[in-house]
């Protein structure tokens, strides 16, 4: 026999189960995160930092297993030549000079893939687009295709020049092109006969390389997949912030690596020193747009002068070629005058005799 106690606990779960926990899942369905803003380079290196979670957002990428990733030093030092002037008694030859540059990507990592390939893998966030990006991006590149890597072989490790993959995650969007992520893959191709070529060349493979680009902007609406899912912690709304540093984050997270990326930016939202990083970064960001608008502004106003002095030049030129044109005409003029009056000459004595 069941005590009136039992049957007033079994009631009470029953109300429970049938009115409170409806209500404790809504809340926690419409519970939204903070997050810090993974664009920033502060938060991304903190993200990439994790082995794990390196791993997973590079497979997630290229669509590849991962067996094994090695981070390796995101800054290199190069040699470059810059002219520093005129030499003063060869007035017509620059002076050059060898100085030490600096090169820094987001995130470098050598990996090797379940078919035992081993890859150096580039990924660089790029928040706006500016002029300078493309020539930078090709130093990049033309720094790591000369750089050769240590990787792990049987007989212990051996120099390697590595195929190169390229990962841009862009804060802008590409012309006629409307998905989130965009892959750029090389493909072995017979000219004679036609046709695809399985069998990959070490030679070709260190020389050419495979391109993912991610457009944030495009970054929106209900993830559908593992990819749009790990993708969706870049989307670009809901800030909370007036600077875009501190955003909510409202979809659901089924994924445990997702999970533990998510945990990560929360943790950087709210630590008030990792916020100070964010802000300061913002606003290094501000004085190197503000940099770049005054340099456009002097480019434009460089080429409205220089268009104004071809205008003058060619005006210049305009009337030298009448004042010449007037002196020929007038030389021209001159002569047949003198020949006229030669002429004229010449019939006088002839009647005079």
């Amino acid at each position: 026999m069941i005590s009136g106690a039992k049957i007033q606990k079994l009631k009470d779960d029953l109300i429970f189960s049938d009115i409170f926990l409806p209500l404790y899942c809504n809340i926690l369905r419409n519970f939204k995160m903070i997050i810090a803003n993974p664009i920033y380079d502060t938060v991304f290196k903190r993200l990439m930092e994790n082995r794990r979670i390196a791993r997973f957002f590079i497979e997630t990428i290229i669509g590849e297993q991962v067996d094994e990733i090695a981070l390796v030093p995101q800054e290199y030092v190069y040699k470059k030549t810059q002219t520093k002037g005129k030499k003063k008694k060869e007035q017509d030859a620059d002076v050059t000079e060898e100085v030490f540059a600096l090169i820094r990507f987001d995130f470098v990592a050598t990996i090797r893939t379940a078919q035992g390939e081993h890859k150096k893998v580039l990924i660089e966030i790029q928040k706006s687009r500016k002029a300078t990006d493309l020539k930078r991006f090709r130093t990049y590149l033309g720094e790591q295709y000369q750089r050769v890597d240590m990787v792990e072989v049987k007989n212990g490790k051996e120099e390697k020049a590595l195929p190169i993959v390229c990962i841009y995650l862009l804060g802008f969007t590409l012309p006629k092109h409307r998905t989130q992520a965009i892959r750029v893959n090389r493909t072995y191709w017979d000219m004679i006969d036609q046709k695809e070529i399985k069998h990959k060349s070490e030679l070709i493979e260190a020389l050419t390389h495979d391109g993912y680009f991610v457009q944030i902007p495009r970054i929106k609406g209900t993830p559908r997949n593992l990819l749009e899912k790990m993708l969706s912690i870049f989307e670009q709304e809901y800030f909370i912030d007036e600077k875009n540093i501190i955003k909510e984050y409202e979809h659901p997270v089924d994924n445990e690596i997702i999970r533990e990326m998510v945990n990560i930016l929360r943790h950087v939202a709210a630590d008030p020193k990792e916020r100070r990083t964010l802000e300061e970064e913002w606003w290094d960001l501000q004085d190197e747009e503000g940099y770049e608008k005054a340099l456009k502004t002097i480019e434009e106003k460089d080429k409205a002068l220089e268009e104004k002095d071809k205008i003058i030049e060619e005006e210049r030129k305009k009337r030298e070629e009448e004042r010449k044109k007037s002196e020929e005409e007038r030389t021209k003029l001159e002569t047949d005058l003198q020949n006229m009056l030669a002429r004229i000459t010449e019939l006088e004595q002839r009647n005079n005799s």
